[in-house]
């Protein structure tokens, strides 16, 4: 069990610089128990490029607030050329940004408050590059806890599924477009203040261009992917993501793969610290990261030992409209686990059948409109009700449709759905998605899972190769992992559509997909019910420190709407995603980023397609009054993306920075 410890006094440093070896600072807060200095503690980082000093300002303290006041002195880093550190930001986990993780690694195992052993923890760009830099085995790395994070940066990532283009690589990068252009804090750089921002404004980079040219899982996306070589990784390992989070597949991966002491939590939740929102319940996530540390940085027995290597929240369906996730937990020791078995449908027209069944041969065709995939929500949910997918029915009219008969008895799941198909395309370049769904005794289709594959990319990702039209090929598409019990009365759906709009950028052109399915199936990871699961220690209700004084000024605004202009024949999903705008009342610094993402499509027409993300992000202190506006659109034709992007950036009411962007890519049979 965890030692029972009172909580300590906590003294809070705003602002520490670390010199790295080439004379770049960084800026970093700390958080420290006070009797650190005489009797020395482990330490925990969180290294990230979204802004201590405001952003992330609240969030933070609770977080570390928490570990320091239980023994632990924490270290909230802004990456090189982010927040109020020196230098430039130029992309996503470059080796420069691991040799900076490595440093300070160095530099906190040389300080006197801390006794040598550190663990990394984050979740998104913190979990990636804690375990990158785990990768790297630095000196007195101990464990690490990466939450919704990839150890595959092509396959499992914001840019690219299944070689399909991913619309959040366009959102992905307009947000860390707004990011990029924003100025450090003159309170701590001073009067360079300016110099640092102009720096910034100047030397940016267009991310999405970058993402855009590496097409195919090349050197690129290589680099900072774990799963290059596993064995790498020396150090215990906590992983964790959600259901609703773009990142489950790593835990499981991670779980098969890693040979060191590993845990995996995966639970019903979208992008979020567990302990932070839904959907589905919240836990004390904290207090099991606490124990994590307690037992490798303090070496207390915490019962870590004995605990599952992986546990899972088992989902039960209740509703496709609703943001509650009823279910239980499960457990596996090993993962693979002994205890999931495969189970095999077939299909034929209309319906799947148990595998005892024979096989019927038909052939079956599909065209997809573009509209299937305007309510399929987020790649990547962020855990709010707007960007969760709806029923499906709205998308299944597009799509193939194949049915099992009513359950006689529960069913449950935990694992990656595969479906292997022999299909045709009558044009060399195609997409395919495969959903599974849960339909209800009322016809309510609930989406489980879901994968893509850009057919082109059948025999791998580095190498893609056209399709020869009319020609059939054998292909398979892994779904996502997920645990999930179709309840009794209920059918199994899957539904396949030769477009995902706008959850991925469609092939070039329309292409009709013709299915034999004689030699097609789902293959099911069934675990039957264990009565060991009741067992389960309870995680618990969140716990966190106490956050800084805040005043609101407007609340958090999220819209999703999708809109059929019948006059025009014109479909649009607009997102809106304004956070809340408020005050930090210690420092007196208001905050203000509102961002509006619209997706847009006319007579299903494939060049009408057209994705644009228009963000404003504010800074005001008195006198001090900083706005950045930045905009980026992206649209295709049969053999090109082009980019366009403008950045805006103003002091007070006067416009001190414009630039602007014009980009034409090829496509790589995409």
């Amino acid at each position: 069990m965890i030692k029972d410890e009172p909580e300590c006094p906590v003294k809070v440093i705003e602002h520490i610089w670390i010199t790295m070896p080439d004379g770049c600072t960084l800026a970093t807060k700390l958080w420290l128990p006070e009797y650190a200095e005489q009797s020395p503690v482990p330490a925990i980082v969180e290294y990230i490029p979204y802004r201590k000093r405001d952003v992330k300002a609240v969030r933070d303290a609770t977080i570390h607030g928490y570990f320091a006041a239980h023994g632990y002195a924490c270290l909230r880093v802004d990456l090189r050329g982010s927040g109020d550190s020196d230098g430039l930001l130029h992309d996503e986990y470059l080796p420069r940004e691991l040799a900076d993780g490595v440093e300070i690694i160095r530099w906190l195992t040389s300080q006197p408050w801390c006794n040598g052993r550190v663990g990394l923890m984050g979740i998104s760009w913190g979990g990636f590059n804690a375990l990158q830099i785990a990768a790297l085995d630095p000196p007195g790395l101990a464990a690490i806890i990466t939450v919704c994070s990839s150890d595959d940066r092509y396959t499992d990532d914001v840019h690219y599924m299944g070689g399909c283009l991913l619309t959040d690589n366009l959102s992905w990068a307009s947000i860390m477009f707004s990011y990029n252009a924003s100025p450090p804090d003159p309170e701590l750089v001073g009067e360079r203040w300016r110099d640092m921002w102009m720096e910034r404004l100047q030397g940016g980079d267009l991310w999405l261009s970058n993402w855009l040219r590496h097409q195919c899982r090349d050197d690129y996306w290589k680099h900072g992917s774990v799963c290059e070589n596993y064995a790498a990784v020396k150090c215990p390992v906590f992983a964790v993501s959600g259901w609703a989070d773009g990142y489950c597949n790593t835990v499981f991966r991670l779980m098969a793969h890693l040979d060191v002491p590993r845990k995996g939590l995966v639970g019903p939740w979208g992008h979020k610290y567990p302990h932070m929102g839904g959907p589905g319940p919240a836990i004390d996530f904290l207090g099991e990261c606490l124990r994590w540390w307690d037992h490798w940085l303090k070496g207390v027995d915490t019962g870590e030992d004995g605990e599952p290597m992986l546990r899972a929240w088992m989902q039960n369906t209740v509703s496709p409209i609703s943001d509650d996730r009823p279910g239980r937990w499960v457990a596996e020791s090993q993962w693979p686990s002994p205890n999931v078995t495969e189970q095999s449908l077939t299909f034929s027209p209309c319906s799947l059948n148990l595998l005892e069944s024979s096989a019927v041969e038909a052939t079956l065709n599909i065209a997809s409109p573009l509209s299937v995939g305007l309510f399929a929500g987020k790649w990547c949910s962020y855990a709010e009700s707007t960007d969760l997918p709806t029923d499906q029915r709205l998308e299944d009219g597009g799509s193939l449709v194949f049915d099992s008969p009513r359950l006689e008895a529960d069913l449950e799941i935990l694992g990656a759905p595969v479906v292997d198909f022999t299909l045709s395309a009558d044009k060399p370049r195609a997409m395919v998605a495969v959903r599974l769904s849960d339909v209800g005794p009322g016809g309510t289709a609930t989406l489980i899972t879901y994968g893509l594959l850009n057919l082109c990319h059948r025999q791998g990702h580095e190498q893609p190769i056209p399709l020869q039209p009319g020609r059939p090929y054998q292909v398979s598409v892994r779904l996502n992992h997920v645990a999930q019990c179709f309840p009794a009365g209920h059918r199994i759906r899957i539904a396949v559509s030769s477009s995902y709009w706008p959850l991925a950028w469609p092939a070039p052109e329309a292409a009709t997909l013709t299915f034999h399915t004689k030699d097609s199936r789902l293959i099911l990871p069934v675990r039957a019910p264990r009565k060991s699961d009741n067992a389960l220690r309870d995680l618990g209700s969140p716990q966190a420190a106490s956050p800084p004084a805040t005043t609101v000024l407007a609340q958090a605004r999220r819209e999703w709407t999708v809109q059929f202009n019948l006059a025009t024949n014109e479909a649009t999903l607009q997102v809106i995603d304004n956070d809340p705008h408020f005050r930090l009342d210690e420092i007196d610094l208001l905050l203000g980023y509102s961002a509006t993402e619209r997706f847009t499509f006319a007579n299903d027409d494939y060049t009408t397609l057209c994705g644009e993300v228009f963000a404003t992000r504010s800074f005001e202190r008195g006198d001090w009054r900083i706005r950045t506006e930045t905009r980026t659109v992206l649209t295709s034709t049969q053999t090109h993306y082009r980019v366009r992007a403008t950045l805006d950036a103003y002091e007070g009411d006067t416009r001190v920075f414009c630039r602007n962007w014009d980009e034409w890519i090829s496509r790589e049979c995409m």
